[in-house]
This record gives structure tokens, C-alpha cells and sequence, in this order.
């Protein structure tokens, strides 16, 4: 089997976008489990989900748009709402664990949202 350059070229693309989705499922699993508090969990959480799913799902659009001449609107969809959807829910989550009482591990850092907690209650007096 001769392969033209292009065809090389973008088997290299769809490659790039599946093992760098794959990298950043893996880097954030692992994330999950080493980081010590669940503001950085949520973190690695959130962005191995929004660069890793994003990827695997940009490599498999790409995969069969090239190979085999099929656009799947439900894969750009996917990336779409992902991209949309997974930093907001983090977002919320790690607001509603602050809340709830969660404090995060701050060895070299404050606390900013505490701060801005306390002080809008200082306005409201």
C-alpha cells in the first residue's frame, strides 16, 4: 500500500488529536487520585474531560471525514456541548463544595473566595 503525502499528513493529524485526548483522560485520572483536596481534583477532573474527550472525539470526526468521507454532525455536536458544558459544571460543583464547607488545602495561598464571602457580608451590614 503507497500512501500519498496527504494521506500521511493526516493520519498523523488524527493520531495527534487521539493519543493527546488519551493523554490528558490518563494525566487527569491520575490527577484524581494525587491531588489533595477536591478543588484540584475537580480541576483535573474537569480538564481532563474537556481536553481529553474533546480530542478523542475531534480524532474520530476526523478519522471518518478523511477515511471514509462521513461527517457525523453528532460528534462535532459532542466536542461542542462538551466544551460548553464540562467547565461550568466544574465551576458550580466547586462552588457548591465551598458552600457546603469544603475547605482547600492552602499551604502557600489564601483562601480569595472566602475573603470576598466575608466582605460582601461586611457590605450588607
Amino acid at each position: 500500500m503507497i500512501e500519498t503525502w496527504t494521506e500521511i499528513i493526516a493520519n498523523i493529524i488524527i493520531a495527534f488529536f487521539l493519543l493527546s485526548g488519551a493523554f490528558f483522560l490518563l494525566s487527569s485520572s491520575i490527577g484524581v487520585i494525587r491531588f489533595p483536596d477536591v478543588y484540584t481534583r475537580l480541576h483535573a477532573t474537569t480538564k481532563g474531560a474537556t481536553l481529553g474527550i474533546s480530542g478523542l472525539l475531534i480524532g474520530a470526526f476526523l478519522f471518518l471525514y478523511l477515511q471514509h468521507d462521513i461527517v457525523s454532525g453528532k460528534l462535532l455536536l459532542a466536542v461542542v456541548f462538551t466544551l460548553l458544558t464540562s467547565p461550568v459544571a466544574g465551576h458550580m460543583i466547586s462552588r457548591a463544595a465551598h458552600r457546603a464547607g469544603a475547605k482547600p488545602v492552602t499551604r502557600h495561598r489564601t483562601d480569595e473566595y472566602e475573603q470576598a464571602i466575608q466582605k460582601q457580608k461586611q457590605h450588607q451590614k
